[in-house]
């Protein structure tokens, strides 16, 4: 769908994408109104039209257009001056630009969602944009008479957003009985039980962080049985600003406005010039690769050769699913709980565990190391609520070395990619229940994340995005994750571009250096991360720490 602003010469319209942020929700009780999704979504669903200038306005009551006196900072050329224009208390901004759409397509014009404005309310419409020549303008309505009104320069007047002509009128609303959809019905009780169960729990425990006072099954998309309801859920949007050769040069606002300037203050992770440029030219890039789907997506690829793997995927360091990549081993078939128990038994192995009681169980990965018999083990990560309390890692592959090498005879070579004769050819394992947790990092070498058994989802963020991330020791994020974080305590991180990846059986996930992720299992789960690529993966020995 194309959505273009035609200009003349000397129309310099100030459009931005709408942001997510609110300055009543900033202000609330541990910023709580962003745990609502669809309110979060909602203020950032489109485009925001910014005030040329900073004004007041008052309105006597009456219903001529003199009624209204509008009164502008000093400086303000005549044409960018709103106007008392239709009078009943009304005020007009005149938008320099004229919108066209595709075929089919209107453009709804508002005022800035779920943003209320002191004795003045904005007035909505739906413009066909796709065949009209004209212009529009944006008007707002005092609701109370001799109230004077500030509009401060580059406060957003106008909020816009596509719209499908028709698609509504061909909606056949009805009302049915819940009994009509068992599966629907069971689904919302299992829901309200879980609600009202957690609701009671956190009036008993009262945690002190605040992530863990709401439930969340909406905001990261998985239905009651923790299952995900769609591949397409998001937490977050990314719309393109508006470019062409004949982009207006925007001038810098003339007073700060909190959360409304086109450069709104934010804390940052360092004031150094250099950081500061690095991170732009980054972020730049970023966005003129999100330009193209070839140049950003991941994609998922089935018998890629070596050649291919490595001028498109290892050296420009571009992630990719290998799509069926073990179909060959037996591990893929025979894994499940009941077979490592067998092939292992009682071998003592070394393991992660009581990571429920400490919120740094990954930077401090030694002081959770714990030894027991595989079977215990095996028999421990089923039960209900161990989650990710106890995991094996890559962390302990070294000293599990001699247990598990019974299972190598499962196990074989990727050999587009990996070099089979190298040290640690086998990969260092993963295995833990449902629900286990690596929390947000980024990694020193290359690697190759095979899933042999259940399902992970990771959530990827590229290299560019550094500097929303809040690096505070080594290579982790002071922000856990990336899909449950406190935008108050971190507002950088309100746009950072984020790719979701569920990785299934069979399939190999190639997480270039640097990359950022965390990963949760969704099942009982069980991987190898491989480092032995057939090309140099050595960068971790200049690595300059932090």
């Amino acid at each position: 769908m194309e959505l273009k602003c035609y200009l003349y010469d000397g129309w310099k319209p100030r459009i931005r994408p709408a942001s997510t942020r609110r300055d009543w929700m900033d202000t609330a009780p541990e910023a709580f109104p962003y745990r609502c999704l669809p309110l979060a979504i909602g203020n950032s669903h489109g485009w925001e039209i910014l005030s040329p200038c900073g004004f007041e306005a008052v309105w006597n009551g009456g219903p001529m257009a003199a009624d209204v006196t509008i009164l502008t900072d000093e400086g303000t050329e005549p044409h960018d001056a709103p106007v008392a224009l239709f009078g009943l208390g009304t005020i007009t901004f005149h938008v320099a630009g004229l919108f066209r759409t595709s075929p089919g397509w209107n453009l709804s014009v508002s005022g800035l969602p779920n943003a209320a404005k002191d004795g003045i309310s904005p007035l909505s419409g739906i413009i066909e944009t796709d065949w009209s020549p004209y212009t529009f303008t944006m008007n707002w309505r005092f609701t109370r008479a001799n109230h004077r009104v500030r509009f401060e320069e580059n406060e957003p007047f106008c909020f816009i957003a596509p719209v499908q002509r028709n698609i509504i009128e061909a909606i056949e609303p009805q009302y049915l009985s819940i009994d009509d959809d068992a599966d629907l019905k069971a689904q919302f009780e299992k829901w309200s039980q879980l609600r009202d169960d957690f609701h009671k729990q956190v009036a008993i425990s009262c945690p002190a962080d605040p992530k863990d006072k709401w439930q969340k099954l909406y905001y990261r998309g998985i239905d009651p049985h923790g299952e995900t309801a769609i591949r397409d859920h998001q937490t977050k949007l990314h719309l393109q600003p508006f470019g062409g050769a004949l982009k207006p040069d925007i001038p810098e606002p003339k007073c700060p406005v909190s959360h409304h300037d086109l450069n709104p203050p934010q804390t940052r992770q360092t004031d150094d010039v250099g950081t500061l440029k690095r991170d732009w030219i980054l972020q730049t890039q970023e966005r003129c690769r999100s330009l193209s789907a070839q140049a950003s997506a991941i994609f998922r690829k089935e018998n890629i050769s070596g050649d291919e793997f490595l001028d498109e995927h290892y050296a420009p360091g571009r992630p990719v699913i290998l799509g069926n990549a073990i179909g060959h081993w037996s591990a893929l078939m025979r894994w499940t709980p009941e077979y490592l128990a067998a092939r292992l038994g009682d071998s003592p192995v070394e393991v992660q565990a009581g990571r429920n009681a400490g919120g740094n169980y990954e930077r401090q990965k030694d002081a959770f190391r714990q030894s027991m018999p595989f079977s215990r083990f095996i028999n421990e990560i089923q039960q209900p609520g161990a989650a990710n309390d106890l995991y094996m890692t890559a962390y302990n592959s070294a000293s599990n070395a001699a247990a598990i090498e019974p299972l190598h005879a499962d196990l074989d070579n990727i050999d587009a990619v990996l070099d089979g004769e190298a040290s640690g050819a086998r990969g260092m394992l993963w295995i833990g229940g449902e629900g286990t947790f690596t929390p947000l990092h980024h990694d020193l070498t290359n690697n190759l994340l095979v899933q042999i058994r259940g399902r992970k989802r990771i959530i990827m963020i590229p290299p560019s995005q550094y500097g929303k991330l809040y690096n505070d020791d080594h290579v982790f994020s002071r922000m856990v994750d990336i899909t449950d974080i406190d935008e108050a305590s971190y507002p950088l991180a309100h746009d950072v571009q984020t790719y979701e990846i569920v990785l299934a059986p069979g399939d190999a996930l190639f997480i270039p250096i640097g990359w950022w992720h965390q990963v949760t299992a969704l099942d009982f789960s069980v991987s190898a991360t491989h480092t032995n690529f057939k090309w140099p993966n050595d960068a971790h020995q200049t690595y300059p720490g932090l």
